[in-house]
């Protein structure tokens, strides 16, 4: 029977859950599942409602097994090159979204599922994850970002081993190598990412925007430049309400950083 996969969602406070759910591909990313996706973060670019996104896999086996192989056949290499370039393809959607948004890895991340991972801006998995970037199996590379991204995060070395290779590796071999932030077991994922997803969802949406915009840049500007970048999004900030109550309140002794 066919699996045409659906992008459900889910709100709690002000963070808002994102699960592929096409379990019997083991959530493998398909176009209108891609779609789907950056459908969701359209439309919850503006929404003052959420603060914070969670991006996951329906089940307990897989976080996404990568892209959907069959739409490769009959596809040619202009079509191909053209996809690939788009900038408001999902990968290219999700990094670029301005509030956090957190990958909760619950099983197999393969491929674009690996690469979906990497365009969040935090990690977290279970213990019984694995991570490869494989389709040099199919010889193939990466087409999601996945040569770019996984470099810039865990080093040339790492990211030569892994896809060369098209070596698959454990969670905990993962957080090693600096691809995820953190592994829990299987019972605590969804209680420790939404513990995360909860603290940072309590930080003025301001200054959210303007930390991840300030962080992301890290990787595109000169240090000089970036200072500069960091500087004025500082003095922006500053002027906002919320800051500024929030540092009356402290000087007050209304709020303690060591709480």
């Amino acid at each position: 029977m066919s699996d045409p996969g659906d992008i459900l969602s889910e709100q709690s406070g002000k963070v808002t859950t994102l699960t592929l759910s096409r379990a019997g591909k083991h959530n493998a990313l398909n176009q209108r599942m891609r779609s789907q996706l950056v459908e969701r973060f359209s439309g919850l670019e503006n929404d003052a409602s959420t603060s914070v996104v969670v991006v996951t896999g329906d089940g307990e086996k897989a976080f996404c097994a990568g892209a959907d192989v069959t739409e490769f056949l009959g596809r040619t290499s202009l079509q191909q090159w053209e996809r690939d370039l788009d900038p408001n393809r999902v990968f290219e959607v999700i990094e670029r979204f301005p509030k956090p948004v957190i990958a909760m890895v619950n099983g197999y991340a393969f491929g674009g599922g690996c690469e979906l991972a990497l365009a969040c801006d935090i990690r977290l998995s279970n213990v019984s994850a694995q991570f490869g970037l494989l389709e040099t199996r199919f010889n193939l590379i990466p087409g999601g970002g996945g040569t770019q991204r996984l470099a810039r995060l865990v080093g040339r070395g790492q990211a030569m081993r892994l896809v060369l290779a098209a070596e698959r590796i454990s969670a905990r071999e993962a957080e090693r190598i600096g691809l995820v932030e953190r592994v829990v077991t299987d019972e605590a994922l969804r209680r420790v990412t939404m513990e995360l997803a909860e603290r940072i969802a309590k930080v003025d949406p301001v200054a959210l925007r303007c930390a991840k915009a300030s962080i992301l840049s890290a990787d595109e500007m000169p240090l000089a430049t970036g200072l500069g970048y960091e500087a004025a999004l500082m003095g922006m900030v500053m002027e906002s309400k919320n800051a500024k109550g929030e540092i009356e309140d402290f000087l007050k002794g209304k709020s303690d950083f060591t709480e």
